[in-house]
Order: C-alpha cells, then sequence, then structure tokens
C-alpha cells in the first residue's frame, strides 16, 4: 500500500470510493462536480510545498494498492481553518445556579458558539475502503499525514484538530440536528452537512447566537454530544494515542467531539527521523520494527514495513523500498507505526 499526493488520474476511482461513504462525512462528498473541485485545489497546493503559508490549503492523499493500481483509501489536511469564512463549533461549559431560598445548587450544560477566524490545521477526510481495512492499513493512511506535517512544518499551523464524525445513523438522521438544528435552518441535516462544505453563508446567517442548554433538548440529543459514530472509534482511539484530546468543543451539526494536539506534540511528528537507508534486504530478522516511512526525494510518498535502525542509518524490507521507491544512499523520514516507550 502507497500513500501519495492526489493526481488527475485519482477522480474516477476517488468519486467511486465516496459512494461507499455514509452521512456525517462531508469531506468525501459524492457530488463529482465538488469532487472534483477539490481535487483541482489540492493539485494547487502540492505546487508549491516550500515557501506557502497556511492559508487554507487543501492537500488531498490517495491509498493505492501497488498491485492492483486500485486506489483503496484517502486523507486529508486543511492548512488552516477560518480566515474569511470563520471555523464554527459549539464551546460546552457548564453554569452552576444556586438558590439560597430553596436551598438548591444545580449544575446546567451550556453550548455556545465559538466562531475562529483564524483558526488552526484540520485533519480529515480519511476513508479507506471496506475491503482494504485490516492489517495496519488504517493507522498507516491516517499516520502519514503526521509524516507530512513533519516534513513540511512550515504550510501548517501550530495546533492540529479533527472534527469526529458524530451520532447519524443509516438514514442521515441525527439526534442533535433534530433538536435543534433543524428548528434553526428548517433542512435535514444531509443537506446541510453538504452545503456547508460548499457555501457556510447559511450558517452565519442562520445559526442561534445564544447559549444553548442541553437540558431543553431531546434525551437522545443529550447522550449524543461529543460522542462518536460507532465506525469512527477506531479513528479516535488511534488519535487519542497520537496524543489529541478532547476539550470541550462540538461540531455544531451532529454535535460530534473536535479533538486537538499542538502540531509538535503529535507522537509521530515527535518521534519522526530522518535517516539514509544503508541497506535492502528481502525479509528482516527479530530486531526489525513496524515502521511508517516516506521517501524524501521527488514527490512525497509513504508506506508501512518493517525497518531495521541503527546510529547510522535504516534497512528497508524490499517491498516496503520498492513502494516508496527508493534505492541505498536515499534519505527516508520514518517513525514507528505504534507509540514506543
Amino acid at each position: 500500500m502507497l500513500i501519495r499526493p492526489v493526481e488527475d488520474r485519482d477522480l474516477d476511482q476517488l468519486h467511486e470510493l465516496a459512494q461507499l461513504t455514509k452521512f456525517g462525512l462531508t469531506t468525501l462528498p459524492k457530488d463529482r462536480t465538488v469532487f472534483e473541485k477539490r481535487v483541482r485545489q489540492s493539485l494547487r497546493a502540492f505546487e508549491d510545498l516550500n515557501d506557502a503559508d497556511p492559508q487554507g490549503q487543501l492537500y488531498l492523499f490517495v491509498m493505492e494498492d501497488t498491485t492492483s493500481h486500485k486506489v483503496v483509501g484517502t486523507c486529508g489536511i486543511v492548512s488552516k481553518v477560518g480566515g474569511f469564512k470563520p471555523f464554527y463549533a459549539f464551546r460546552l461549559e457548564t453554569e452552576v445556579q444556586e438558590s439560597k431560598t430553596l436551598g438548591s445548587k444545580l449544575e446546567h450544560h451550556v453550548l455556545h458558539l465559538f466562531k475562529n477566524h483564524d483558526g488552526p490545521t484540520e485533519i480529515g477526510s480519511l476513508f479507506l475502503h471496506p475491503e482494504s481495512r485490516g492489517g495496519g492499513n488504517g493507522r498507516v493512511l491516517s499516520l502519514s499525514r503526521f509524516l507530512f506535517m513533519a516534513e513540511y512544518p512550515k504550510l501548517f499551523e501550530q495546533e492540529v484538530i479533527a472534527e469526529m464524525r458524530g451520532v447519524v445513523d443509516e438514514a442521515g438522521n441525527s439526534p442533535f440536528w433534530e433538536a435543534l438544528g433543524v428548528h434553526f435552518f428548517g433542512i435535514d441535516f444531509p443537506n446541510a452537512d453538504m452545503l456547508s462544505l460548499i457555501n457556510k453563508d447559511f450558517i452565519e446567517e442562520l445559526i442561534p447566537r445564544h447559549p444553548v442548554y442541553l437540558d431543553l433538548l431531546s434525551p437522545e440529543a443529550q447522550a449524543s454530544v461529543a460522542e462518536v459514530h460507532p465506525n469512527t472509534v477506531p479513528a479516535r482511539r488511534m488519535l487519542e494515542s497520537e496524543g489529541f484530546a478532547y476539550d470541550k468543543m462540538v461540531d455544531i451539526f451532529e454535535a460530534g467531539p473536535v479533538l486537538h494536539c499542538p502540531r509538535t506534540e503529535i507522537r509521530t511528528v515527535k518521534q519522526s527521523q530522518t535517516l539514509p537507508v544503508l541497506a535492502i534486504e528481502p525479509e528482516l530478522g527479530e530486531n526489525s520494527i513496524t515502521a511508517i516511512v516516506s521517501a524524501k526525494e521527488g514527490f512525497f510518498r509513504t508506506s508501512g514495513g518493517k525497518i531495521v535502525q541503527s546510529v547510522d542509518g535504516l534497512v528497508l524490507e524490499s517491498q516496503l523500498a520498492t513502494d516508496l521507491q527508493v534505492s541505498t544512499g536515499d534519505f527516508v523520514r520514518f517513525a514507528p507505526l505504534k507509540a514506543t516507550r
């Protein structure tokens, strides 16, 4: 499996892949015109990786099965959210009200609208074909974004966030949206979610500007706040193992949690190193570890496989070297696939 920047030739396969996604994964639109626009945006972003500042560029990657040459997954990074169109979220806060007359003290959970015009970097668009899941493919795909950040730190903000998909059923119904959003926006959740990718003006025009007391919402809506879709649980755990944490911020549509981590504190970024390839072997011994590795020469490309690390450099297994198109003497960036003590 090889992760690389998206190319024009990937559009048809990516569009087919997007048809497999369920509701709540807005950054992988089923609409071909919208998807094509995002691919074009990404192609422009990859044209300049040396001098660009984070201005909202979209970097889309694909996972390609190098045997079948099929695109089986995708992930992405937005260098900066906010700007002219702000980043919206709800911040969950606790208010305490006390009555001396009644001798009572009550806590209320309240959602406050949060708008950020100078926002952080955001990761998203993570999706892997069901037939390609397992064997560490999802972890390699997700972590590839962090090796890219480690290689090109100037492209990204100091803070990185991930909006996790919230509670949405197979029919596209969100208990949080039904209890709150539909009353202010007047459209169903799938349409609102899709429209937010194209034009965010309606959010500014219609979103409630006053605090929302969760006690006034349905029990189902309250229970869904900061919870993730069942299929998103592994992705959340993986990000938490990388240092991401929930900090009382949720999505304005379906109340999925917003995780965050300083870029330099992301485990893969922090543990990544650059060393030369000393040798390439068909099989590696017991002293090898599984790592995620990216080539530094030419275009960015990443894969996972076995390596043996020494002070002077690395020994790579041959399949990994073939996928990355690297030879002895080439420098690569790498990090253990999982946290090491």
